[in-house]
Parts: structure tokens; sequence; C-alpha cells
């Protein structure tokens, strides 16, 4: 059986390479990448079964990336899970029903908060 494969998208480039280390080591093939514009770039080309994305980026903020990719054809299909270090339940609940991301992880999570929200997620989505 094929390894699911996840997008990680993370402009923490410490933080970004010891995840993507720690799900490959947990069975997941993953992918890193620092910035949203080279994700959004890429991501028809890799065909991720999930996407991690981090809200607050650099060039793109995450909810635009996640709107983005709903609005593309290629890519409304694949489930994206929002990483954040601030949250705010009214505010971001609501921008994210509105860019189709599926739930969200608050920084800092460990490896089993991360695992138990993305199997759901690939369950739902048939994987």
């Amino acid at each position: 059986m094929p390894k699911k494969k996840i997008m990680i998208v993370d402009d923490d480039k410490e933080f970004l390479e010891e995840f993507r280390e720690t799900l490959n080591l947990s069975g997941y093939d993953a992918l890193a990448f620092s910035d949203g514009t080279s994700a959004l770039g890429m991501v028809s080309k890799v065909k991720p079964d999930l996407i991690l994305l981090d809200l607050k980026l650099k060039d793109k903020s995450g909810f635009q990336i996640a709107y983005e990719l709903k609005h593309l054809r290629e890519t409304a299909h694949i489930p994206i899970i929002a990483m954040t270090g601030f949250y705010i339940e009214k505010e971001h609940a609501e921008l994210m029903n509105l860019c189709g991301i599926k739930t969200h992880l608050i920084k800092p999570f460990s490896l089993e908060d991360a695992i138990a929200k993305i199997e759901p997620v690939l369950k739902e989505r048939g994987q």
C-alpha cells in the first residue's frame, strides 16, 4: 500500500524540517515547502493526499492559499488542515470554513495531536 503523501507548508524552516522528518518516520511521504507561492506552484505536480498549512506565512496567508486551492478544479478535493499558533475561535472558524479548511492544529502540537487530526481527514477522503 503506497504511503499517503502530505504537503507541509510553513515558513519556520526548523519546524518544517523536523515535522517533515517525523511524519516520514511515522509512515507518511511528507514534502516540505517554506512558502505559499512555491507550494501553490507544485501542488498539481505533487498531488498530495493532504495539506498541512500554516495560516501565517510571509508571502501569502494560509487563508489565501487555501482559498485559491479550493477554487481550482484540480486541487479543490485536497483536504487542508490549518496550523496556527494564534487562534480566535469566531474569526478563524468562519474564515477556515470559507476557505474549505477541514480542521486545525494549535502550535505547539505533538506528533500524536497531528496524527489524531490527519488520520480521520484521510479516512473521510476515502484513503
